[in-house]
């Protein structure tokens, strides 16, 4: 193969690697690890143990988590912790494990169950206050 061959087969190699391993990856961005401009408030918790037959080592918690403008909630796993969220103020973007990305307005409810990773950020102008319920091993 001489060498004009083997420059055009080389550089049309590498422009597909280009375009099919980085050029989609280029549009998403990574999932922080930890929190920014969060702000936690333990409501109440109460032992599962004693109240449910089966759910030694469980307790219930609420809380109210506040999101600043520009802050976020990192990566994680809802196995073994399922929620359920009301959005009380403001709005935030959750991004979910698979590239599926949700926008929460005031108001609005949803849930976190087991097959739920993900991240979540404040895009608005002002605080995102959430109420969340759900059970955890302490």
């Amino acid at each position: 193969m001489n060498a004009k061959r083997l420059f055009i087969l080389t550089a049309s190699l590498l422009g597909c690697w280009l375009i099919a391993g980085v050029w989609p990856a280029s549009g998403q961005q990574a999932a922080p690890t930890e929190n920014k401009g969060v702000k936690i408030d333990s409501l109440t918790t109460i032992d599962l143990g004693p109240e449910i037959e089966g759910m030694q080592g469980r307790h219930l918690r609420l809380r109210f988590i506040t999101i600043e403008p520009g802050g976020w909630l990192g990566l994680h796993s809802h196995k073994d912790r399922p929620a359920v969220v009301r959005a009380l103020e403001g709005t935030i973007t959750e991004h979910r494990e698979g590239g599926v990305t949700r926008e929460h307005k005031q108001g609005e409810n949803w849930a976190e169950g087991k097959e739920t990773t993900h991240w979540t950020e404040n895009k608005g102008t002002k605080p995102a206050v959430l109420i969340v319920g759900d059970i955890v091993k302490p």
